[in-house]
């Protein structure tokens, strides 16, 4: 895998790249944003998995540079940084990163999130839809493309996040999703606290849908969909 490590301090970066190289990583180093970006331009070159992203880099924010990065590519985003605030970590959440690593952390740990967020990347792409694909569960039809929900043919306005986690769910009907894996995939994080935002997401479908019976709550492991009767 093609790897992009977006880091000013070359003695962080040589110690950080001869250790992917151990484990199988082709990295290219970019000492800045304008050079990070340039990096992700050329389209007859392998793609990279993903990109590295410090924060504090010396001709502009790590977050702009994240945020330029999403608006032209899909690549999965871990940003290193040893910003550790909460606030800090929400805002490159929000602006699309897909994890958020605080330094100093230990390698190992580090090359775990490379590879998950990797695996959810492939994953993704496995089974992303096709444009006009939508899924019809019962009374329910979800319309992947346009994001509308409609029940009995009547539409449900739904927030962002009830969409998502609507949508994860809908998957695979009467597969079982831990609750870790809810929180990561329409979350992306794993803190502490996120648990009791999708109990309020979980009531607020079921309320919305009036379908009470439609998201059920397996105690002690997560949430899944039973699809109703036509």
């Amino acid at each position: 895998m093609r790897l992009l490590l977006v880091e000013d301090d070359n003695h962080v970066a040589a110690a950080l790249s001869a250790i992917l190289a151990r484990h199988g990583f082709q990295v290219v180093h970019a000492r800045s944003g304008d050079e990070a970006l340039q990096a992700l331009l050329p389209a007859d070159t392998e793609p990279f998995g993903v990109v590295l992203l410090d924060l504090g880099l010396p001709d502009q924010d790590g977050y702009e540079v994240c945020g330029k990065i999403r608006k032209r590519s899909s690549v999965p985003v871990i940003m290193v940084t040893a910003r550790a605030d909460v606030r800090s970590r929400i805002h490159g959440l929000n602006l699309g990163a897909d994890d958020y690593v605080t330094k100093p952390y230990d390698t190992g740990e580090l090359l775990a999130r490379i590879h998950a967020v990797s695996r959810r990347k492939a994953s993704n792409e496995d089974t992303a839809p096709t444009p006009a694909a939508g899924l019809r569960l019962g009374h329910v039809h979800i319309e992947l493309p346009t994001r509308r929900v409609s029940v009995d043919g009547s539409e449900v306005q739904l927030t962002r996040k009830e969409f998502d986690l609507l949508a994860l769910l809908a998957q695979r009907p009467g597969v079982v999703f831990r609750r870790e894996q809810i929180i990561s995939e329409v979350w992306r994080t794993s803190w502490e606290g996120t648990g009791r935002t999708l109990e309020v997401h979980v009531a607020s479908l079921r309320s919305k849908l009036r379908l009470p019976a439609l998201i059920e709550t397996v105690r002690g492991v997560g949430y899944r969909l039973v699809s109703p009767s036509a």
